[in-house]
């Protein structure tokens, strides 16, 4: 556990970690970006994608939960083949139809 940083430095870990465990709901969609696993210390989150789609697990403060939800996090990335939220091809659609 680590004090709160700031936007670029949470980035950098994020991007270098396994997993994530927060209670943040940027986070969650942040560490889906980096393809990292998060572990969420909330009851319900506003990114149910994410939990359905595998990629997040919801905990609450429960040590057990928390605890099971660590164990079970996997460095197999299959679970983001899906894209989510799109394939990153958005700006330059927009540029095109701007142009046309």
């Amino acid at each position: 556990m680590i004090d709160p940083v700031g936007y670029i430095d949470m980035v950098a870990l994020t991007s270098g970690s396994r997993y994530v465990v927060t209670d943040s709901g940027g986070l969650q969609k942040e560490a889906y970006f980096f393809r990292k696993y998060c572990i969420t210390l909330r009851e319900e989150t506003e990114w149910t994608e994410l939990v359905e789609a595998g990629v997040n697990t919801l905990c609450g403060a429960s040590y057990g939960r928390i605890i099971e939800a660590v164990k079970r996090v996997s460095e197999d990335s299959s679970a983001f083949t899906k894209l989510l939220y799109g394939n990153g091809t958005t700006a330059s659609q927009i540029v095109k139809s701007l142009e046309n």
